[in-house]
């Protein structure tokens, strides 16, 4: 069977979807070493900006790739930690992580 065009249930689709967007990779790598809070996560990554890291966790949680756990009380605090399903990106992101080295140490071809 051939396809002519990427179909939404593709697993290579479904992988390369669930890294995709501007720092979403940065956000899943920070978690991935343990949940963390909202503060910590912008600490992390002080050029990103509070709506972007929200609109990243509130895709990553959409997908299943991410929990979020609010703690009663006062103030209210948020965790974030990865879910055994984002757990299966992490082999992903170590490849894309080694290619990419490879890739700024070769020279182009001309």
């Amino acid at each position: 069977m051939t396809w002519d065009r990427p179909t939404a249930d593709c697993p290579v689709e479904v992988a390369l979807a669930a890294v995709s967007g501007r720092w979403a990779t940065l956000v899943l790598r920070n978690l991935l070493h343990g949940p963390q809070s909202f503060s910590s996560l912008r600490a992390s990554l002080p050029s990103l900006s509070a709506k972007v890291l929200t609109e990243r966790l509130d895709s990553l949680v959409a997908q299943g790739l991410v929990s979020c756990t609010r703690s009663p009380g006062f103030p209210v605090r948020t965790s974030y930690a990865v879910t055994s399903r984002g757990l299966l990106l992490r082999p992903l992101l170590v490849e894309l992580y080694r290619t990419g080295e490879a890739l700024l140490g070769e020279v182009p071809d001309h």
